[in-house]
């Protein structure tokens, strides 16, 4: 069994990792921390996961006092920024090391202050990093040491656009990606913009206007996926639920492409994929629920012929295959096993 630490187990994607790993079967927990909670344990910060055989009893520790640990794999759920430094370490002492967080995704280090509004804590060590949603990219994950996990909003608009900008589905024309998320997105950390009395019976778009950070790291993926890239508007909003996201992409299709042949392609692509499932017209448009608490990503397609538009639509768990979830398959992509190991699928 694989030796695991865990940094930052407290965050609800933390928590999320902690859950898979307790059931997958070749994954043994040595360490988790938290900075916050450090010298507790971690079912007395969550109770629900008390009952869990590989983390009951175990105390928080803080990342510095975790590098003397060792380990085969880390999992960073640390913030951006924090996480580079505190991984590292782990990399160079011969672990592999997946990071949750947004340090590794960007390849130009000069991208990573536009959108984080910081330098990058190490950008010497960009180019070790392999950016992986394994339905895309599972070849280049094998053996990798430093694996950057794609973020939620990107794996909800990519999973659609990359097959169809590869086949060369889409015109001319910007891309509209409008999507809608779960409070759990923005974390566990209070703040007053996702406190109950501000969300509950409202909806709200914000960081529009070309200003979300995870617009650097879609538009760099639809750049490798075609020549020249995908003129993109992305325009994120918050809903009053727990988990989940609801991706509608409003794509110009190329001459001599429709709503049947965009859904084909899709198809086509994801044929063989255990947790990507397009529905076909019968079977309607996907919600979030169906979903929830899974690696899943149910992908719909539709069309506005008045307006030669093609809608896409697709669901994920933001907490799941946008975070922990599908950080756990990149692990079983990067060691050649089924992707579905520790899913229960």
């Amino acid at each position: 069994m694989a030796r695991i630490g865990i940094l930052g187990a407290t965050g609800y994607t933390g928590v999320e990792l902690s859950l898979l790993l307790e059931k997958h079967p070749e994954a043994e927990i040595v360490f988790i921390s938290s900075e916050a909670s450090a010298g507790q344990e971690l079912s007395s910060v969550f109770p629900r996961l008390a009952g869990c055989d590989k983390i009951r009893g175990k105390s928080l520790q803080n990342a510095a006092s975790c590098q003397s640990v060792s380990v085969d794999v880390v999992f960073s759920c640390l913030p951006h920024g924090a996480s580079a430094e505190a991984c590292l370490p782990f990399v160079d002492g011969g672990a592999r090391v997946i990071d949750l967080s947004a340090d590794f995704r960007l390849a130009d280090p000069a991208l990573y202050p536009k959108w984080y509004g910081k330098p990058h804590p190490r950008p010497e060590r960009l180019q070790e990093a392999v950016y992986c949603i394994p339905e895309l990219d599972r070849a280049k994950v094998r053996g990798a040491k430093l694996i950057a996990n794609p973020g939620c909003y990107p794996t909800s608009v990519l999973l659609p656009l990359v097959p169809l900008a590869k086949a060369g589905a889409v015109g001319a024309g910007p891309v509209i990606a409008d999507s809608k998320s779960g409070v759990s997105g923005a974390g566990r950390k209070p703040s007053l913009g996702t406190a109950y009395c501000e969300t509950n019976e409202s909806i709200s778009a914000y960081k529009i206007g070309r200003t979300h950070q995870h617009l650097g790291e879609m538009t760099q993926q639809l750049a490798r996926a075609t020549t020249g890239g995908l003129p993109l508007i992305f325009s994120p909003h918050l809903v009053p639920m727990e988990r989940g996201i609801l991706t509608v992409a409003y794509v110009p299709p190329a001459p001599g492409f429709d709503a049947a042949k965009v859904r084909q392609i899709l198809s086509d692509a994801y044929a063989n994929e255990p947790f990507v499932k397009v529905l076909s017209k019968a079977e309607g448009l996907p919600a979030t629920g169906h979903v929830a608490h899974t690696n899943r990503c149910h992908i719909a397609v539709a069309e506005m012929p008045e307006n030669d538009m093609v809608l896409v639509v697709s669901v994920i768990d933001n907490l799941v295959k946008g975070a922990s979830g599908q950080a756990v398959q990149n692990w079983n992509a990067s060691n050649g096993w089924a992707e579905t190991l520790g899913f229960g699928a």
